[in-house]
This record gives C-alpha cells, structure tokens and sequence, in this order.
C-alpha cells in the first residue's frame, strides 16, 4: 500500500546520502530565489533555503512511513457493531500541480466487524497521506482503503472537505470556493442505510 522505508536505529546519525540531499536541495531554492530576482545572499533571505527545505521534510514525511508504522498496532478485539465516527479533522496538504497548500477538514466513520482502531490512529492516517504532494481526490480515496486495510470493517466513509490555495491566490482566484470529495467502501457504498446514516452524523452541529 505504502512504500517502505529502513529504520534507523536510534543515536545513529543520518546517512551520508541524507546530508547530500539537503545540501542539494538547499543549492536548488537558494538559485530559485535567484531566478526569481532576489538576492539569496541578502540578510533576510540568507536562512532561508534552509528554512524550506526543513519546512518541505516535515509536509512531505508521509513519504517515509507506512500506514502499519503510523497505526502501531492499536487495532483491538472488540464486540462492538455500532458505527464509529471521527469529525472535523484537520489537515493541512499541497497540491502537486503548483505546490500550493491546500487545506480543511475529513470526516471519517467505519462500522466495526469485530475489530476498533485507537481513535488517534485515525487522525495519523489522515497525516500519513496529507504530508505527500497530493490530489484531494486520490487523499480521500487512499484515507479509506487504507482504513479497510488496517481494521476490516464492515465500510468505511469519508468525506473531505477543503479550500485550495491554487484557486484562491492564483488562476481563477475564487476565495470562497470550497471542494468536497467522499469515498465510501464496502457497507457504506452498498448499503444506502449506511450511508445515510454517515452522511447525518456528519452533518449535525455540536
């Protein structure tokens, strides 16, 4: 599902190769600022390429976990039926078509088969897949099969609700557009019940 990465033991200091790619990313947005008419060696802008690149690690460390490494095993034995629901979490991605950050809230409910996920698992799968250069409609998607993956419920929903800055700063520049996208799997797709049942928990204020 998720691209693996080697752990590093603790202690150990980062690899050669590591301090080579920052170096080099760094050399790249210090000539950016040059191509965009900036001096990078001025006082204020001196930091800077330093300062995105560490800014650009922690938005794109998605890239380096998978879903089972964010989970923790905190799937649990569990009798209960009834549908779980996890409202209004925030998260915050980029676009992979102009890099610009795009934003808001994901609403998530599953109907257990046995088996519950800790309620913040939740919430790290969501940032497991926002910290990537993203599609809101592949995020959406890949939140819900990885749910189904980890916990084998019943279904899943969810529902994504955001703003994208690539329409709001730059091209049509609609400031109050909003984008909603939903996938719902197994129950929640066959079951119109289900899903309405989702879609009102979701919607009532409080």
């Amino acid at each position: 599902m998720s691209t693996r990465r080697v752990e590093r033991p603790a202690g150990e200091p980062a690899s050669p190769a590591a301090g080579d790619r920052d170096r080099r990313l760094e050399a790249v947005l210090r000539e950016l600022l040059a191509l965009l008419g900036e001096d990078p060696e001025r006082e204020g802008l001196r930091r800077t390429p330093a300062r995105i690149a560490q800014a650009l690690r922690f938005l794109t460390s998605g890239y380096g976990q998978t879903v089972e490494e964010a989970v923790r095993g905190a799937v649990f034995e569990s009798d209960c039926h009834e549908m779980v629901v996890v409202k209004d979490i925030e998260f915050y991605s980029q676009c992979e078509h102009h890099m610009l950050p795009f934003f808001g809230r994901i609403h998530i409910g599953y109907l257990p088969a046995g088996r519950i996920i800790g309620l913040s698992k939740i919430a790290r799968i969501v940032d497991l897949y926002a910290r990537r250069l993203q599609v809101q409609e592949r995020m959406t998607g890949q939140i819900a099969d990885a749910l189904m993956e980890v916990v084998r419920p019943q279904g899943v929903g969810v529902v994504v609700e955001a703003s994208h800055f690539c329409m709001m700063m730059r091209g049509v520049q609609k400031q109050n557009s909003s984008t909603v996208s939903s996938a719902m799997r197994g129950s929640f797709r066959t079951d119109a019940r289900t899903r309405m049942e989702f879609m009102e928990l979701i919607r009532r204020g409080g």
